[in-house]
């Protein structure tokens, strides 16, 4: 009702091949994305399910459901955060996992961008914890689950997402051409998903029931959407066709989204489907955007050639590529920085390893992004 498209068609059995009788590990699982991976993972019959959560209420109640609704599953419930490499380190050496799920990170863009260092620590370094232990314990593949955001990004989160995708593209690269098999890096990018904590969609039910009115930050703001179980699928669809293709090294998984939703739209469907009518039984109101967010979201970067899959739901763009000596001792001092809580200088290191992120209150320089 609320999107205007049919779901995407899957190819159940090769995900069934991929994930059956394997271990594996789900970091952020207690999350919308991670405890939706959870659910769709344990029905393919893993040989055993590690779960990491830094929330200790979220990781709870996804192992509670768990525990309902497959209580035959061998699981492991880890209390960790991916910043902490020797505690996830121990989980590793415990798990022995052959398939890893990135999908922990901070995801409210006016939070991180509050709060940068926050977000550097979580989806840069702890991202780079994830793949380093990957790499380390012999993990087959790693998928990286990442954001339209990471996009020409304007905001902090955006931009630590982006540094987050270049170092597992570098690592895919790097193991391209090794000599013995390496930890295949998939990273799959999507937009906003409905229903998600803290999303649009739970925020404007709560609105309506209170009576209204809906609050939008702008008349033409527009996001892409998909649902948490659709956006689930196609991960591990791309998730197969990364894994059974080694032509895919170093590139992108996009998902087909659709066409962007105006917020504004969606706010009055949802007020009709609510049985009001918009801006008389409930008013919607403007707020304005809020620092790092954009007025429409993209899901390639402009220079960014793209080629179809076997999957028409799924897309392959292929971002400039870093080097990953060069990468590596970036993100090192980046993390350096921000662990002193030196805002400026954090940002001025970011923007120097996504020299496309330029901040909502500046202006892009397009041909100077395109020259770097």
């Amino acid at each position: 009702d609320l999107l205007g498209r049919p779901q995407a068609v899957l190819d159940r059995p090769a995900m069934q091949q991929l994930i059956g009788g394997q271990r594996v590990l789900i970091t952020g699982a207690g999350g919308t994305i991670g405890s939706e991976l959870v659910r769709q993972i344990a029905a393919f019959g893993p040989a055993q399910l590690t779960l990491v959560d830094h929330s200790e209420f979220n990781l709870y109640t996804v192992d509670q459901e768990l525990g309902r609704d497959f209580p035959d599953l061998p699981r492991e419930i880890r209390l960790a955060d991916v910043r902490d490499r020797r505690h996830v380190a121990a989980v590793f050496a415990d798990a022995r996992p052959q398939l890893v799920f990135h999908a922990a990170a901070l995801k409210h863009v006016h939070l991180v961008e509050a709060n940068p260092g926050e977000g550097v620590l979580t989806n840069v370094a702890g991202s780079r914890n994830i793949a380093d232990l990957c790499q380390e314990f012999g993990v087959e593949a790693m998928v990286q689950v990442s954001t339209d955001k990471a996009v020409n990004p304007t905001g902090v989160m955006g931009a630590t997402k982006r540094a987050a995708e270049a170092y597992c593209q570098a690592l895919d690269i790097a193991g391209r051409d090794a000599a013995e098999p390496r930890t295949r890096f998939i990273t799959v990018r999507f937009g906003n998903v409905l229903g998600s904590t803290g999303s649009v969609v739970p925020l404007f039910q709560q609105q309506i029931a209170r009576g209204g009115p809906l609050t939008v930050t702008h008349r033409e703001v527009s996001r892409y959407f998909m649902t948490t179980r659709e956006a689930v699928e196609l991960i591990l669809q791309a998730s197969v066709l990364g894994t059974n293709d080694g032509s895919t090294s170093g590139r992108i998984f996009v998902l087909d989204m659709g066409m962007p939703v105006r917020i504004v739209e969606l706010a009055e469907k949802m007020i009709r489907l609510a049985g009001k009518r918009p801006y008389e039984d409930i008013d919607i109101i403007f707020t304005g955007l809020r620092p790092g967010e954009k007025l429409h979201e993209e899901l390639f970067h402009y220079g960014e050639a793209t080629t179809p899959t076997d999957n028409e739901s799924i897309r392959l763009a292929a971002p400039r590529i870093a080097d990953y000596q060069v990468l590596a001792r970036s993100i090192d001092e980046l993390t350096r920085i921000a662990e002193s809580a030196d805002d400026a200088r954090c940002l001025e290191v970011l923007h120097r390893i996504v020299p496309e992120y330029t901040p909502a209150n500046e202006p892009p320089d397009r041909m100077a992004t395109a020259a770097k």
